[in-house]
């Protein structure tokens, strides 16, 4: 049942979302809350555990490094620790009719470049991201009508059905807003044109990303002189920066890394729960994976539990299924799974499966545990008769042939909650027929169904039953092997002030982080 419009305006009109039970708070480094011991003339380094694909198309995952890096903001943004939207380049919200959304901005806004932020350069930036090539996937045209200026203060999101999270769409680091003259000849260039309190100065293709203080920053004085931002795929090369301080902060540390670096002199290791799985994606739509059984005999197959307590040294759990058992839409979906290599055999011999190939695993070197993870899924599935050979890529160079369908399973993991911080954006692009990241190639036209009503379902409770209802057809689908679930680990150099872990890996540099004289 949905709520009628009149009690949708009363919840929609305060100037923030929550999302009850589901804020993913991290750690924050030692400090005295204050900045009395800064230095500001400092500058900081950042070990990401990535590279930007795509140039700084806003609608690609680039997106995520202009956030950490604390150029690019959006017109809301979501406070992990609060659970709830908060204001940023808007002040407010509210829901002019079923299907319109206004948001009014920030006064006093100014782009790096010293042009005014003005609703027609919001509704340009948020036009751009509509109209690309490849959509973005938490604001593309699929939920969003169009964008517009109601007057020179107000943009209005207009959607074509109802949509109760637009506010949370709006936080997407996909939607940061840049001054028109970062758009043209069909590039983006941030230099220069963001909001945030730094601003790009300089890079090298693949490798870094140099900033400096934004001088002029709308939300007050920043306490770092700039930063470089480092494109470090190894796992074990980010840990060894941060514990030499060759880093200040160093994101995603392998769990191979962690006890050296809990005892290490001058480094404190944050960890944090986080909507992540890390997932063995199987190819639905090319055999023999496109069999129900091949699937649910893989699964059977594995051992979560060894798996969690050798190669993850016990710092994550074995997954029950698609989310997370704590997780409020978690409510009836997975459970443990045991290794059953007698049943996973039975399952593979009423499939009709012979070994006349064996299936490759593409291991995604950004995250250095999955070269173990992958060998021990190997000897797993070899005791059930599936052969398997094992290819070590980054995610870049996999990603083209995974979305054509051009491979057999894929070892990765997935944020829940990256795309917009509510499981419908995951569920929506992940999985339906549709979906713009659906490594998977999953479509059902019963999932689909459940997924429609869930995106415009107000009510809370209603719409955290049908998330279970969409995550038992996948559990039942076996689309994919579910395998553990992690934490997020940064380390961060003792005299890093100020600094707090953002689980959701979307701010890692603000106006407040600071660092102490050498």
């Amino acid at each position: 049942m949905r709520s009628s419009f009149p009690s949708r305006v009363l919840v929609a009109a305060v100037a923030a979302l929550v999302l009850t039970g589901c804020g993913f708070s991290g750690g924050s480094a030692p400090s005295d809350d204050s900045t009395a011991a800064a230095d500001t003339s400092q500058r900081i380094v950042v070990d990401n555990f990535r590279a930007p694909v795509a140039d700084w198309a806003l609608e690609s995952d680039a997106a995520y490094i202009l956030s950490l890096s604390g150029c690019l903001e959006t017109l809301t943004r979501y406070d992990q620790k609060e659970g709830k939207v908060q204001p940023s380049l808007a002040t407010e919200w509210k829901q002019a009719s079923p299907l319109e959304w206004d948001f009014t901005l920030r006064q006093g806004v100014s782009f790096q470049d010293g042009t005014e932020m003005t609703a027609e350069s919001v509704v340009s930036a948020l036009n751009h991201v509509l109209d690309a090539e490849v959509p973005a996937r938490a604001f593309n045209r699929t939920m969003i009508s169009s964008v517009s200026a109601v007057d020179s203060d107000t943009v209005r999101v207009s959607t074509p059905e109802e949509n109760p999270l637009v506010p949370y769409r709006l936080a997407s680091v996909n939607t940061g807003i840049l001054a028109p003259a970062a758009y043209g000849d069909g590039q983006v260039d941030p230099f220069g044109h963001c909001t945030g309190p730094f601003t790009p100065v300089s890079e090298q293709p693949k490798q870094s990303l140099t900033l400096d203080r934004n001088e002029n920053y709308w939300g007050g004085d920043v306490q770092l002189a700039g930063a470089e931002i480092r494109f470090i795929t190894n796992g074990a090369t980010r840990a060894a920066q941060i514990q030499t301080g060759e880093a200040d902060i160093s994101l995603s540390i392998p769990v191979s890394s962690l006890a050296t670096l809990k005892g290490a002199s001058g480094v404190t290791v944050l960890e944090a729960d986080s909507p992540r799985t890390a997932t063995l994606y199987l190819n639905n739509g090319r055999a023999p994976l496109d069999d129900v059984d091949v699937r649910r005999a893989i699964r059977k197959g594995l051992d979560l539990d060894a798996l969690a307590a050798s190669v993850y040294e016990g710092a994550a759990l074995p997954a029950t299924g698609p989310f997370a058992s704590s997780e409020p839409w978690a409510d009836g979906v997975g459970e443990d799974q045991e290794q059953d290599l007698d049943g996973a055999r039975d399952l593979l011999a009423t499939a009709g499966y012979t070994a006349d190939r064996p299936l490759e695993i593409i291991a995604i070197v950004e995250r250095a545990e999955f070269s173990d993870v992958a060998a021990v899924i190997q000897e797993n599935l070899k005791d059930i008769g599936i052969p398997v050979t094992i290819e070590a890529k980054e995610y870049a160079a996999a990603e083209p042939d995974v979305l054509a369908g051009d491979y057999d399973m894929l070892l990765s993991q997935r944020n829940r909650l990256i795309d917009i911080a509510d499981p419908i954006g995951f569920l929506t692009a992940d999985y339906t027929c549709e979906g713009t990241y659906n490594l998977s190639h999953f479509c059902s036209a019963e999932y689909d169904g459940v997924i429609a009503e869930a995106a415009a379902t107000v009510d809370q409770t209603e719409r955290y039953a049908l998330y279970a209802e969409a995550g038992r057809i996948l559990q039942d689908e076996a689309v994919n092997a579910w395998l553990v679930n992690e934490q997020a680990t940064d380390a961060v150099r003792t005299n890093v002030l100020s600094y707090v872990q953002d689980p959701l890996s979307r701010y890692v540099l603000t106006a407040e982080t600071a660092k102490t004289a050498p």
